[in-house]
Parts: structure tokens; C-alpha cells; sequence
């Protein structure tokens, strides 16, 4: 069984990490990484060869779509553009978990049926997972019917933020207030809809408000578990500088509850800081 854990980036001036091959060294630390670079543009398929050879066959990126696509073509339009981008990616080979979709925020309920186009037009040789910010389709239960069954129709998956415990207390940093500003406030989901469900988790600066935090969490993911789902959680703080450590943290966490689980790699030796 697997669960793979991992950070909204591969580098941080603040992580354990050699000179060159930070994603090799990253890739010691944990199994999966959000690949958010490719938002603002299509990486050249030498540079994914090279993600490639960097990392495990078992390692997985969620790869998100350009913002070209997602937030100036609104779906439309956009064929050639996603088949370039596909054709970028293709080096990942089984590295590539999901194409991941995030949505503008006036990405509304009445926006479904281009979502729903869009995807029945996608190649089916890769799987989806699609972010949603518009409040509606978390405020709107039938709303989220709605995505549910456009998400169905095709095996995608709904990626939740879940920004929950970043939002329960006033912020006390400067990172913080920044997150506040930034990241959606939305209500928590807990429901998946496919065998890999994803969730992107964002705590606080607190590491001990971060961990009180994602309990539900830890109970959700042994859930998915012993339902045979192989879920991917993502671990976020405002300035992600522990973020590594607490993705390695969630890992050893729920592995105390679920001891058949696959181990992470044991890290690179680079004096890595300690928290736990």
C-alpha cells in the first residue's frame, strides 16, 4: 500500500540540499512533489528527462496545467496548447500521477460545461484532477453534485485545499498574513472520488498548530488505506520552510497506525534540521 507525501516544491533555501540535483536530493526525503513551475510555462521535454532521471520509478509529480490553458484560454481553445504540454511531460512517464487543473477563482458552477468538454476532449492516457476556488461549490451542495459528476464521467479526481487550520487563528508573521491575503477559504472536504485521492493541506507557521491541525487528516488517509485507495497529500506552511520535514512527519504518522505501509527513502545525508 502507498502513500505518497510531499511539498508544493522540490527546493528552499531553508532544506538540506546540495548544489546541483536538488530534486534527486528532495526525491531522498519524499515520494511526490506539486509541480507548479509548469503553470507558467511548458518546461522543454529535455528539462523533464531530466526530472525524470533524477527521481524513483515509484515517485510522482502532479503537474499542473499551464495558466495559458487554465486562466487565459478558460479551456477554449487551448487544444494545441495541451497537446504540447502533453507531449512536454511525456519523459515522466508514470512519474506523472496527474495532470493537475486548477481553476480561477470566477471559475463558477455555470462553468461547468466547459470543464466537462475540456475534459471529454483530453487524451484518457493520462489521468486529471481538478482544483476548484469559486465558493460555490463548497457552500452549494448542488453545485458540487454538479462537478461530481462531470469529474465522474472521466475517472478525475477533486483536489481540495484545505486551508482550515491556516484560517483559525488570526496570523502572527508576515508569511502568514500573506497567506491570508492569497489562498482560498473555503470549506473542508473529505470525500474522494477516485482510487488517488489528493489533498493539499497548509498550516501555520506553529509546527505544533500545524500537527494539531492535520489530525482529521491522519484519520481520513488510514481511512482511504484500508479502503485500498493510494492517496497523495501534500503538506504546505506560509512559507514552507518545515514543510519538509512535516511531509516526512504526516508519513511516519499515519504509518504508526497503518504498519503494512510502504517506508520513504531514507534522505541524503545533509545535515537535515530536526523537529521530530
Amino acid at each position: 500500500m502507498l502513500l505518497h507525501v510531499g511539498c508544493a516544491q522540490w527546493t528552499h533555501p531553508a532544506w538540506p540540499q546540495p548544489s546541483r540535483d536538488k530534486l534527486r536530493a528532495y526525491a531522498s526525503w519524499c515520494n511526490a512533489v506539486e509541480s507548479n513551475t509548469t503553470f507558467y510555462a511548458t518546461p522543454s521535454r529535455g528539462s523533464v528527462e531530466n526530472w525524470a532521471a533524477q527521481t524513483p520509478p515509484d515517485f510522482r509529480f502532479v503537474v499542473k496545467l499551464p495558466q495559458l490553458i487554465t486562466h487565459e484560454r478558460r479551456l477554449t481553445n487551448a487544444d494545441g496548447e495541451l497537446r504540447n504540454f502533453l507531449h512536454a511531460i511525456e519523459p515522466l512517464g508514470p512519474r506523472n500521477h496527474a495532470v493537475w487543473i486548477q481553476l480561477p477563482a470566477a471559475f463558477a458552477p455555470t462553468d461547468l460545461g466547459t470543464l466537462a468538454a475540456f475534459l471529454h476532449q483530453a487524451p484518457r492516457d493520462h489521468q486529471y484532477a481538478v482544483e476548484v476556488r469559486h465558493r460555490a461549490f463548497f457552500d452549494d451542495q448542488q453545485a458540487a453534485t454538479n462537478l461530481e459528476r462531470v469529474l465522474a464521467r472521466v475517472n478525475a479526481e477533486w483536489i481540495p485545499f484545505d486551508t482550515g487550520t491556516l484560517f483559525a487563528q488570526r496570523p502572527t508573521s508576515f508569511a502568514e498574513r500573506d497567506a491570508w491575503m492569497k489562498k482560498p477559504r473555503v470549506t473542508r472536504r473529505t470525500r474522494a472520488l477516485t482510487a488517488h485521492p489528493i489533498v493539499r493541506y497548509i498550516g501555520r507557521d506553529s509546527v505544533t498548530e500545524t500537527v494539531d491541525g492535520w489530525a482529521y487528516l491522519v484519520a481520513l488517509t488510514i481511512q482511504w488505506l484500508t479502503e485500498g485507495r493510494s492517496p497523495t497529500i501534500f503538506l504546505h506552511t506560509p512559507d514552507n520552510t518545515e514543510a519538509l520535514n512535516l511531509a516526512r512527519h504526516f508519513h511516519t504518522t499515519v504509518a504508526a497506525h497503518f504498519p503494512t505501509l510502504t517506508p520513504l527513502p531514507d534522505p541524503t545525508p545533509t545535515e537535515p534540521p530536526t523537529l521530530f
